[in-house]
């Protein structure tokens, strides 16, 4: 009888044994990979930003490598980092942002309701390679402080109030890929300094601003793949830009005042898209031209005449590409 008892209770007690280990257990869950001193500066930027619901994941009973727009670095679990975008949020950019010291990207953007002037407290984030402040109301200067970000590959300020002039000391970056100060307010010249990089040739993107004068001559030394400084009030010669060794693919220096002859402008083989409309440009149309693989050409509301060279791409475009010239003829245009 007793035998039979314990053979019994045997598998009762195994059943136990099993479902006790399968409970979970407070002391074997996963610890929380982020960093306590990088979710304290966390909370302080949701704070400054008076706690908006677009960061309502930013809960601190949560791991913040889960939160919305943040991300960890898998071995250090540091965070890298800080992309907001979009939604409702009010208030300035919190000074806090610098005491994240690994953050590698730092992203405000299409938010309309941040205001103030870009902080300085960015200059301790020695390691940030990305930096894209736009679609916002930011006002003030552009920084001249960037230039102690030595890392920086992608400066984009665009679409926002800043004023002033362009700090010619953004040249020092040696690293920088692209560099977008478009839409804002910006007054003074290009900078002397532009045609000066060292290392990388950043794409320059300057349009929608109130540039003056001449586009430095400086800017003739360097192999630049995008120069984008169309809508402002730039004025004289431009055709230094131009050259056969050249490797530029594309050019938009539509409505400005530039005043030069076209004629025996020499365009690199590289050149895919020019711009060139609303401007004060005379001569005629280089027949070079014809040898170039055109994805968009467009040099309306100039003082060009003569014939529209025939052969390649230039027939493939239509009679707006050519139209409000003195005296340009030849297809698509009416016939000379």
């Amino acid at each position: 009888m007793k035998v039979k008892m314990k053979m019994t209770l045997l598998p009762a007690l195994t059943l136990s044994l099993f479902l006790f280990l399968s409970l979970p257990s407070p002391a074997l869950s996963e610890p929380e990979r982020c960093n306590s001193k990088d979710k304290k500066v966390l909370l302080e930027i949701k704070a400054a930003l008076n706690n908006p619901y677009l960061l309502a994941s930013w809960n601190p009973a949560t791991d913040c490598c889960d939160w919305y727009a943040v991300d960890c670095d898998e071995i250090s679990s540091r965070i890298i980092s800080l992309t907001i975008f979009g939604g409702n949020l009010s208030g300035q950019i919190p000074p806090a942002v610098g005491d994240l010291p690994y953050l590698q990207t730092l992203v405000f953007r299409k938010l309309s309701n941040l205001t103030g002037q870009i902080p300085s407290a960015i200059t301790k984030l020695k390691h940030l390679k990305m930096i894209r402040l736009s679609w916002t109301n930011l006002s003030g200067p552009v920084p001249s402080f960037f230039t102690e970000l030595k890392n920086l590959t992608f400066l984009d300020l665009s679409f926002n109030d800043l004023t002033g002039s362009i700090p010619p000391e953004l040249a020092q970056l040696t690293n920088l890929g692209a560099i977008h100060l478009d839409r804002n307010k910006l007054t003074g010249t290009i900078p002397e300094s532009f045609g000066k990089f060292t290392g990388s040739v950043p794409d320059l993107y300057l349009s929608h601003n109130q540039l003056t004068g001449p586009v430095p001559k400086s800017l003739g030394n360097l192999n630049f793949t995008v120069l984008d400084f169309s809508r402002n009030q730039l004025s004289g010669d431009l055709s230094f830009i131009f050259g056969s060794n050249k490797t530029i693919q594309i050019v938009d220096f539509s409505r400005n005042m530039f005043d030069f002859d076209l004629s025996n402008v020499v365009f690199p083989a590289s050149l895919t898209s020019l711009d060139l409309n609303h401007n004060k440009i005379f001569g005629s149309l280089p027949a070079g031209l014809t040898a170039l693989d055109f994805q968009y050409l467009n040099v309306s509301y100039n003082r060009l005449c003569g014939p529209i060279p025939t052969g390649g791409k230039l027939q493939s475009f239509d009679l707006t590409s050519y139209f409000h010239n003195r005296c340009l003829c030849g297809a698509p245009l009416p016939a000379c």
